[in-house]
């Protein structure tokens, strides 16, 4: 039974990649755009480009597994893309699809679009014929680690989520229930949403204090200041996306009853176990 994991010179492809030989014995396939750039993950790479159904068709030789990381699209792009990579794999006998979708408010923000494209390829995976596992991710937490310097220079962690609850999560966990879910029978036909316990913002500034010995604050922002700050510092697309996610978080859409345990076998990991690995 070969697995084939997309996306894998990107940080979460890579990771399920990571975790899935303490689980299998099975071979493993990465594809990626750019294959030179998975190329130290010691397993067979080939090409997988999602906007060449041909491509992909070729790559997906063989494959009886297939994890499907989301792409960066833009939404009707993504839909398309997703698509190939789905027609792909029927035309090449795989039997199961395990697809990376997101959690986020459905209507009403700069994001929605994304999250409306997401659940676009759900049912078309559901529609597909093939055996299928989603996967719901929560929002990495990552990024606000990455941004520590940045949180130190000004003081405070500043946005428009509010007093909203996030179910964060990372991409560790997150490869691990993948794993689970790509090599285990049980999670056929279900949706999980896989995040950790969810927290407001003051929490977070509280867990980065008291791992990192800083002084942060929270300071909420209404939601068209916090756009501008982010299309100022990333750029119309990726500023505009960015606030639409923390506005779901001040809207109530990421603050939902996590499902990481169904798909895991075992608890999210829980902030302060996550936060201890930080301390100094």
């Amino acid at each position: 039974m070969t697995i084939a994991v997309t996306a894998a010179s990107g940080q979460l492809g890579s990771a399920i990649i990571r975790a899935l030989p303490r689980m299998t014995d099975e071979p493993l396939v990465g594809l990626a755009r750019s294959p030179d750039k998975a190329a130290g993950l010691g397993v067979e790479i080939r090409p997988g480009d999602y906007a060449d159904r041909e491509q992909m068709e070729k790559s997906l030789a063989g494959v009886d597994t297939l994890l499907l990381v989301s792409g960066m699209a833009a939404p009707d792009e993504r839909i398309r893309q997703h698509r190939n990579v789905i027609e792909a794999a029927r035309a090449n006998g795989v039997r199961k699809i395990v697809y990376t979708s997101i959690q986020g408010a459905e209507t009403g923000t700069a994001f929605s679009p994304i999250v409306q494209s997401n659940r676009q390829t759900e049912a078309d995976i559901r529609a597909s014929g093939l055996d299928w596992a989603i996967g719901r991710n929560g929002i990495y937490i990552e990024p606000d680690i990455d941004y520590l310097e940045n949180y130190k220079t000004s003081g405070e962690i500043a946005n428009c989520a509010g007093d909203g609850k996030c179910g964060y999560t990372t991409r560790d966990e997150l490869a691990f229930a993948n794993a689970r879910m790509l090599t285990e029978p049980t999670h056929h036909g279900q949706t999980y949403r896989l995040h950790g316990e969810p927290i407001s913002q003051t929490e977070l500034a509280a867990y980065f204090n008291n791992a990192f010995g800083t002084d942060l604050r929270y300071r909420a922002m209404c939601v068209s200041d916090y756009q501008a700050e982010r299309i100022d510092a990333l750029g119309n697309f990726m500023g505009t996306i960015i606030a639409g996610i923390y506005e779901g978080i001040r809207l109530g859409a990421l603050e939902t009853e996590s499902e990481f345990a169904k798909a895991a076998g075992r608890p999210h990991q829980g902030w302060d176990d996550y936060f201890a690995t930080f301390r100094r």
